[in-house]
């Protein structure tokens, strides 16, 4: 079968899914596949290793806003009321440590649901929170948010982390989607805590998609390794090109992976052979970036009240206090 074949039956392999977002992806016009296929072991760590580099200023920079204005974050969202503390896709939680230590610094003692879909990723934040932290009860979910958040009992007000600005990973209307499932969890006067990185010029944030020592180049080429041992496909890495373009139109990083040679990609457990042309890419993750007007659309249109905002000197990035309404 050729990725041009029409489907009269899906191999087995294409009702995982791993394999149903690969055959998707890889049979249409032009090529994708969803950014979540990025964060095996590997791909997490990668990721990691991201976050620490030099022209990455994402996670720095709200790690800033954490560490001077924590205890005022905090309150805010309180506003008097005992806090459980729920992440969506929380990785290895480093910077929610600050939070933490604030909400512990307000209650004394806090609940924290740490969810993404890396179970490694969870190991390592809740073995780093226990300790450090003193006076938090972990309980770590597996499981891919976006499909929706099984609703979480608590005392007092639920406060949603959705940090790091991941919410740029996503279509606008498919971000007023997931704050909508969000919300769905939520009571009147829960709040959200989202992190937006903003729109600057093209010289900032190419090379924090674009680095020069190429951990992001790695990253972003290890789907197709994860694709291999996955599915048992023959992509050659080397045979493809991470490129990083920033699209002012839509206000968006673009990651791509540009095939340097035309050639043809088996991938038996999906009876797929996939042809690419030379110079043909992969378009493998979109990375929003941001305006206060922009971003308060999506926040209210998903069913939140915009509340505060806080950002670092520089007006890089913003931390948005919102109100389930």
């Amino acid at each position: 079968m050729n990725a041009a074949s029409p489907i009269l039956s899906l191999p087995e392999a294409a009702c995982t899914p791993v394999g149903s977002e690969v055959y998707r992806g890889l049979t249409a016009r032009p090529k994708t596949l969803c950014p979540w296929l990025f964060y095996d072991q590997a791909g997490s760590e990668l990721f990691e290793a991201i976050t620490d580099l030099p022209e990455y200023y994402l996670t720095r920079t709200e790690r800033s806003i954490f560490s001077e204005r924590g205890d005022e974050i905090i309150a805010a969202a309180s506003d008097g009321a005992p806090l459980t503390m729920i992440e969506l896709g929380a990785g290895t939680a480093t910077k929610t440590g600050l939070l933490l230590r604030a909400a512990i610094r307000m209650q004394g003692v806090v609940d924290y649901y740490p969810i993404d879909v890396s179970e490694s990723a969870l190991a390592a934040a809740e073995q780093h929170i226990q300790a450090g932290i003193s006076g938090v009860r972990v309980e770590s979910r597996v499981g891919d948010y976006t499909q929706g958040v099984a609703p979480i009992d608590c005392v007092g007000r639920r406060l949603v982390l959705y940090i790091g600005s991941s919410i740029g990973n996503f279509e606008p209307s498919d971000a007023v989607g997931v704050l909508r499932e969000v919300r769905r969890i939520l009571a009147p006067g829960d709040r959200l805590l989202l992190g937006a990185d903003r729109a600057k010029d093209a010289s900032v944030l190419i090379p924090a998609y674009d680095d020069a020592a190429g951990v992001t180049a790695a990253f972003n080429k290890n789907v197709l390794t994860r694709i291999n041992r996955e599915l048992g496909a023959n992509f050659n890495p080397m045979s493809f090109r991470h490129r990083a373009r920033w699209n002012e139109d839509q206000s968006r990083i673009e990651m791509h992976l540009e095939s340097l040679v035309a050639q043809t990609v088996s991938i038996p457990a999906l009876e797929l052979e996939v042809r690419f042309a030379r110079g043909e890419t992969i378009h493998t993750e979109n990375s929003y970036k941001f305006t206060p007007e922009s971003i308060a659309s999506i926040v209210e249109r998903a069913g939140f009240a915009m509340t505060r905002c806080w950002s670092d000197p520089q007006q890089w990035f913003g931390v948005y206090l919102a109100t389930a309404v």
